[in-house]
């Protein structure tokens, strides 16, 4: 037993002085000035404002300037892989738009940005989207929910680079068109 709890002992201590050790803040992790994380997180808040606005004036259409067309891009919704890759969601994009009329979206005074480096950021925000879908009767969506997306910096632009949206609840309602 005393041989065991030795070697027990020598390597606690070990785990315990290198914990302390390694300890770094998020800023010399990232190699971004304090200064420097302000205006990236403004560029980033910037970002989601334009793509609130693009996609509701635009719809559909708009989600193609706003996600990466990389191989890396993915996207999910309420626990389904929507888009494995930017090709993916550039092929989906044009049956979006003969889908969809028209989309409302807004995101919530919540939103949170979490610069990582000066290319890349996580941010989160509650949303809600009234989407108007094309057909022989007028049909809204109304969904709400949060969302959180990987964004990357490339070409002096912001992207989504991975995108997740989970869906709180959805109401439907229905009326004939004149």
């Amino acid at each position: 037993m005393r041989g065991l709890l030795v070697p027990l002992v020598v390597i606690t201590l070990g785990l315990a002085g290198c914990g302390g050790a390694h300890e770094v803040s998020s800023e010399q992790a990232a190699g971004v000035s304090a200064q420097d994380r302000a205006k990236i997180e403004s560029n980033v808040r910037q970002f989601m404002s334009s793509v609130e606005q693009d996609v509701t004036r635009e719809g559909p259409a708009a989600w193609a300037r706003e996600f990466s067309s990389e191989p890396t891009f993915f996207m999910a919704s309420d626990g389904v892989l929507a888009f494995s890759s930017g090709t993916a969601a550039a092929q989906a994009i044009p049956s979006l738009r003969q889908a969809i009329k028209k989309i409302e979206l807004h995101w919530g005074d919540d939103l949170r940005v979490d610069v990582l480096t000066p290319e890349f950021a996580v941010v989160g925000a509650s949303w809600r989207e009234t989407r108007t879908m094309q057909g022989s009767e007028v049909t809204e969506v109304k969904e709400q929910g949060y969302f959180t997306g990987v964004v990357q910096q490339q070409n002096g632009k912001w992207q989504f680079r991975d995108a997740h949206w989970s869906t709180q609840k959805a109401e439907e309602t229905g009326s004939k068109r004149n």
